[in-house]
């Protein structure tokens, strides 16, 4: 079977779950808090106000409410193999293990890029209607939007591997969840220091504190630097991606 096959079976399994649903709370919440928080402050000459209204809105979702929608999706699909021996009759099929967990990362990455998605239009049209309201006239910065929700993707990434790999690896929801919920937590405060780099779980959050500092100084793109945390990410995103292959489904097959 091929790996496009796997993948394809696997989004036909989570089809009727409760995630797609889910991941519509959290961009919505966070948007419509904070551009109705911050509108109040617009005047028809405010400037800059979109950049204003994303990282208001962006701030929190990407410390905390993005990464924990994330864990409850790596829960919700490790779930529904483990649930009934489900994995030990996928298991016997003459396939790779290897491949079927690549193919339920990718179902997890996509909706990861899903839940983005819906953050990018939902914050757009919330944008759109502040802005009418109060008079505010400048521009929708749709390279900008676009450029900041995919950043929030990549820098996402190595945080989303570490999730999958410690689904699989510990298999108990209780434990799974709060080993990765002990990960988040304190992510606002490590990207505070230097060891931000080393700690996946709060490379997005960083991003946006980033744009904030860029935002408020008036300067374009200082803060965050590419390198060498292109490097870092890379390599945590390997480990992490590998040890859960290499994990997947090994207790099963003794």
């Amino acid at each position: 079977m091929g790996f496009t096959s796997l993948i394809g079976i696997e989004f036909m399994k989570v089809r009727r779950s409760k995630i797609v649903p889910l991941i519509f709370i959290a961009p919505v919440l966070v948007v419509i808090s904070g551009v109705a928080n911050l509108s109040r402050y617009f005047t028809p000459e405010y400037t800059n106000a979109w950049p204003a209204m994303f990282v208001q809105s962006a701030l929190v979702y990407a410390y905390y409410l993005l990464p924990l929608s994330m864990i409850v999706v790596c829960v919700m699909i490790a779930g529904r193999e483990t649930s009934h021996n489900g994995i030990l009759k996928m298991l016997a099929l003459p396939v790779s293990r290897y491949k079927l967990s690549l193919a339920k990362f990718v179902v997890v990455a996509f909706f990861l890029l899903m839940e983005i998605a819906v953050f990018f239009a939902v914050f757009v049209i919330a944008g759109l209607i502040a802005t009418q309201m109060m008079g505010v006239r400048e521009a929708l910065p749709i390279g900008y939007l676009l450029k900041s929700c995919v950043g929030l993707f990549l820098t996402m990434l190595p945080a989303v591997a570490a999730m999958w790999a410690i689904t699989v690896v510990f298999e108990k929801p209780l434990i799974t969840v709060g080993l990765n919920l002990l990960l988040v937590i304190p992510s606002v405060l490590v990207a505070n220091t230097p060891a931000w780099i080393a700690y996946p779980y709060c490379y997005s959050g960083y991003l946006v504190s980033c744009s904030l500092h860029d935002f408020t100084t008036g300067m374009a793109s200082t803060a965050f630097q590419p390198f060498p945390f292109v490097l870092f990410a890379a390599l945590l995103f390997a480990a992490f991606l590998s040890l859960s292959v290499l994990r997947f489904g090994k207790k099963e097959m003794r």
